[in-house]
């Protein structure tokens, strides 16, 4: 079984399972849960990591310098297990490094690590990649929370998410899981966007651009949830269509194009790593009410 560490402080109590360093949980101190419990009726997930890719690619295969590997939907991280490093009263860090499971479909040596830090109402989510081969290491990086849909106390209350640049991003959709070249008009206006399950109908809502480095998901006249992004230029907003959640989810690097190219360094928004290198992704969600 996954070893489950417990983190808190004066506000919040989270908790992160060593398998795929994933939270398990995010509860205020009086008692109301805003993290999605994994219910297998609707989603297994709750907050995985998605590495070395977002989303899909074609046929699940990944090619590097043109010989293909297999690789399924958001990659291997979310569903192995990692090594504690470090933890506090208040935060924890789980690595995961390669190994031969993971160099017989991802041919680098590097290590990833993901860090849990809490300070008052505030949750932040560190990925750390470190590129420890001897050549160029391509890859995505992406995170996945769910949120109860609707928020604690929120009940029938409209529930929105409003962009602080309050731009209004183009929309990219999936096809077959792969994302297509159309840009569909915006349903964001000046920067807010109510939701509703028919939004999610046609998968995932991506915003490859445009969407800026923080925002906020909250009920009509009830609790809020405020998020900023540090190195994560993507924002994808999707939820298994009827289901009690809503994901917000943050990437460097999308699913490859519908009819475009397998290899990794191709795939959009990828990150290329020089050998000895280290990458940083962020994001940080605060409980308002």
């Amino acid at each position: 079984m996954p070893d489950i560490v417990r983190i808190t402080s004066d506000e919040l109590v989270v908790e992160v399972s060593s398998l795929g360093s994933e939270m398990q949980s995010l509860q205020t101190s009086d008692g109301r849960d805003f993290l999605w419990n994994g219910d297998a009726a609707f989603w297994t997930g709750r907050s995985p990591v998605l590495f070395p890719i977002v989303g899909k690619a074609p046929d699940n295969r990944i090619a590097v310098d043109g010989t293909f590997y297999d690789m399924g939907q958001h990659g291997f991280a979310r569903r192995s297990e990692f090594t504690l490093a470090e933890a506090s009263s208040s935060a924890c860090r789980f690595e995961l490094s390669s190994s031969d499971a993971t160099r017989k479909v991802f041919p680098f040596e590097f290590s990833l690590s993901l860090t849990h830090s809490l300070d008052g109402r505030r949750l932040t989510v560190t990925a750390e990649v470190e590129n420890r081969d001897q050549r160029p290491m391509p890859f995505g990086l992406g995170f996945h929370p769910a949120f109860l849909w609707p928020l604690p106390g929120a009940g029938d209350l409209a529930h929105t998410v409003v962009l602080d640049n309050g731009g209004e991003p183009l929309l990219t959709r999936l096809e077959d899981g792969l994302v297509t070249e159309e840009k569909m008009p915006s349903p964001f206006k000046k920067g807010s966007l109510t939701l509703a399950h028919e939004l999610f109908e046609a998968d995932a809502m991506i915003f490859a651009e445009g969407a800026g480095t923080g925002l906020t998901y909250a009920a009509e006249r009830g609790p809020s949830l405020k998020f900023s992004f540090d190195s994560l230029p993507n924002v994808a907003l999707w939820q298994k269509v009827g289901a009690p959640f809503i994901c917000i989810e943050p990437w460097h690097g999308t699913a490859a194009k519908s009819g475009g190219s397998a290899e990794l360094s191709e795939r959009p928004y990828a990150t290329v790593l020089a050998a000895g290198e280290k990458a940083k992704f962020s994001f940080s969600v605060e409980i308002v009410g």
